[in-house]
């Protein structure tokens, strides 16, 4: 079943996304009267899931989900029509355009992908709001488990205070401004610290492979206690909070984690908070240093002990588009660094590049509106800047070619632009094999 809901998500996504931007394209062209040939959503390779003529346009659905297209008569595109670019140019076709219609033309997807980015943060501000939390209210900082992270000197009980000279204040912004961070500031026993991150942090990220890094502390609450445990019997309730065991007090679970193999197959005494009073239990520790209880994970639980305060922000449809507009460049600019910093290897970034499987992974296995737009805005604004990269088959290479021609008055010839386009696809492909190569490898490996 999870499976099926994010398999979901992703092609309701993708979906949206190529046709949207393969709109952006068809809707120019129409009005500047240049035939349309096709109107793809996936690929047709040798034949199609669906197709239907309308006017001079076949509108189809393609059986490979890689994306999608527009065939404009009179473009050398990835369809590669020698026969038809090898007759007279007529009036209907694009090369026939004039550049500054052909550029519009070229420039309509990325455009639709930026708009469409853009109105989605606006909504998303609107129906939802902001919930984050303060980074001074957590109690007790954060669980520093990852390797990466211990290795470049970061504790359990670490507050972040600063990225770079970007002041941290809610928790959403470290991941923000992690990307192309070369030092932290931290809060550690009332004191700052400053933290040099190595040059390759984000590549021994990737290579380590975990997505926790900074974590909430949470204290061991008691959610349930299933029959088939050796504490069933304990009289161990839900929302019982354990304090500490041995003796010892302990205020998070992950010191509970690290006790509790001090004590395997033995028995310890437990102090446990019910309501206002406080009792001891005796209980039963496995031989793997677990006590075989279940324990309740409630940000509204936690918020109300006081571990961490949520701030809830809430927006008029006015302010939405001042906080969508804030969320879109924070997000463009967030993603253009991670862009450049896979495309300097010493930062070592290029390892965490992913393809189809790794846009997959990124969805919940939980149905969740909130999260679908929020992910699809962000896909959005991909798609545009990657689109806009200056290789030949990409829409980016197109542009770059009209802008030559409209600054020297001189149009590349045709024999050119489909070695070009040759050259082009090839680049994609090796980025595309790379890419899924990158997911195959960390599935194998890991």
């Amino acid at each position: 079943m999870e499976f099926v809901i994010k398999i979901s998500q992703f092609l309701l996504s993708l979906s949206l996304l190529i046709v949207l931007h393969e709109l952006g394209h068809f809707i120019p062209a129409k009005a500047f009267k240049t035939k349309v040939e096709k109107f793809y959503l996936f690929f047709d390779v040798k034949y199609s899931l669906f197709k239907k003529k309308i006017g001079e346009t076949v509108y189809g659905i393609g059986w490979l989900p890689l994306g999608g297209y527009v065939k404009i008569a009179g473009m050398i595109d990835e369809s590669m029509d020698k026969e038809q670019m090898a007759q007279p140019p007529q009036p209907w076709e694009f090369r026939s355009k004039p550049a500054w219609q052909r550029l519009i033309i070229m420039l309509g997807g990325v455009t639709v992908n930026f708009v469409l980015a853009y109105v989605i943060f606006v909504f998303v501000s609107f129906f939802y709001g902001d919930t984050d939390i303060k980074i001074d209210s957590l109690k007790g900082g954060y669980l520093i488990e990852n390797p990466v992270l211990l290795d470049a000197g970061f504790e359990t009980g670490d507050k972040v205070l600063a990225i770079n000279d970007q002041k941290i204040e809610k928790d959403s912004e470290i991941g923000q401004y992690i990307i192309g961070a070369e030092q932290m500031t931290i809060e550690r026993d009332g004191q700052e610290k400053v933290i040099n991150l190595p040059e390759n942090f984000l590549g021994q990220l990737s290579d380590e492979g975990s997505k926790n890094l900074f974590r909430y502390r949470y204290p061991f609450i008691v959610e349930s206690v299933p029959d088939t445990s050796a504490n069933a019997s304990a009289d161990i309730q839900p929302d019982d909070i354990i304090l500490g065991i041995g003796g010892k007090k302990m205020e998070y679970f992950d010191l509970f984690e690290t006790e509790l193999q001090n004590y395997k197959g033995q028995t310890v005494t437990a102090e446990v908070l019910r309501g206002d009073e406080t009792i001891t239990r005796d209980l039963k520790v496995t031989q793997e240093g677990k006590l075989g209880v279940f324990r309740l994970i409630d940000a509204k639980r936690f918020t109300e002990l006081g571990y961490y305060e949520v701030t809830r922000r809430d927006y008029s449809f006015g302010e939405s588009w001042v906080a969508g507009g804030t969320k879109f460049t924070s997000t463009l600019v967030n993603y253009w660094s991670q862009l450049k910093a896979i495309f300097n290897p010493s930062t070592g970034a290029y390892k965490g590049l992913g393809g189809f499987k790794a846009i997959y992974d990124i969805f919940p296995d939980f149905w969740s509106w909130e999260a679908f737009w929020k992910l699809t805005a962000f896909l959005s604004i991909m798609l545009a800047v990657l689109n806009l990269l200056p290789i030949p088959a990409l829409d980016g290479g197109h542009v770059m070619f009209l802008l030559y021609e409209m600054v020297s008055g001189s149009k590349p010839s045709e024999k050119f632009l489909e070695r070009a386009q040759i050259v082009g696809f090839f680049i994609l492909i090796a980025l595309v094999l790379f890419a899924n190569g990158n997911d195959i490898f960390k599935a194998v490996t890991r």
